[in-house]
């Protein structure tokens, strides 16, 4: 559910109308998104691989699956840690290149008036519910982009964008650290369940393919008749003596044949 979780989100984002320009605009500022993108979209992709491992292993009482579907998944809780880890220290800076981004598809639409830009810049104003860099509608250029005002100091000024998505940003890095950290331990805790059903595994395969009677079961032991000369004896009855098989003659062992 996590991996299709990620894949999902990630490749509507890359493939999405609203987001798909980010990426062919090639600006160095976008380098934060399109690599966060980018991750969410492997993470998916190797969550499933990792997955197919798992299933395979517990539908096949496969140990070995088992243990490579352990290693990965251990793997992969480390470095969820190590991004949410990553994405809490430096929540300010990515803040801030991508207030940078946004300022440059600011001046590229104002230049150029180019619609896919337009787009852009509709959805992450309608997103984050800002106008522009100044928010000001008297002197704000590209206020067609801007979402409705939701009241009348609205009609007058909004939250500006850069400022919004540096705040907005800050705010929202526990959330994202949050996600990534507990995924990870969604994944500890299938690499304690993988390892217990492996053991459980190796105890069954490992297990004697014999039953070993007793006196609390006689009724698995069914009596049987025995020639004379032979005495058959049950050591759990001290009264009784020892089984003694009669050896075979000679004439009655079978001969190699040349």
């Amino acid at each position: 559910v996590v991996g299709f979780a990620f894949l999902g989100l990630g490749l509507w984002l890359r493939c999405s109308q609203n987001t798909r320009g980010i990426f062919i605009i090639g600006d160095p500022d976008s380098n934060t998104f399109v690599i966060g993108v980018t991750v969410m979209i492997a993470l998916g992709i190797v969550l499933l691989i990792v997955v197919l491992f798992g299933d395979y292993g517990a539908c096949n009482e496969k140990r070995c699956a088992l243990q490579m579907f352990s290693v990965l998944v251990f793997l992969l809780a480390i470095a969820e840690f190590a991004v949410g880890g990553l994405a809490w220290s430096n929540r300010m800076e990515a803040g801030v290149h991508l207030g940078k981004f946004y300022v440059s598809l600011y001046e590229r639409y104002v230049m150029s008036q180019d619609p896919a830009i337009g787009v852009i810049l509709t959805f992450i104003q309608n997103s984050l519910h800002c106008c522009g860099i100044t928010g000001v509608s008297v002197i704000e250029i590209v206020k067609e982009t801007c979402p409705t005002p939701s009241g009348f100091i609205e009609h007058i000024k909004m939250d500006s964008c850069p400022f919004t998505i540096v705040t907005v940003f800050d705010s929202r890095a526990p959330l994202v650290m949050g996600i990534f950290i507990g995924t990870g331990a969604l994944l500890i805790v299938a690499v304690i369940c993988s390892g217990v059903l492996s053991s459980q595994i190796h105890r069954v395969s490992s297990s004697p393919q014999y039953i070993i009677l007793s006196p609390s079961t006689p009724s698995l032991a069914a009596p049987q008749l025995y020639p004379p000369h032979v005495t058959v004896s049950n050591n759990s009855f001290p009264d009784q003596d020892p089984v003694v098989f009669t050896p075979l003659p000679a004439v009655n062992m079978p001969l190699a044949q040349a």
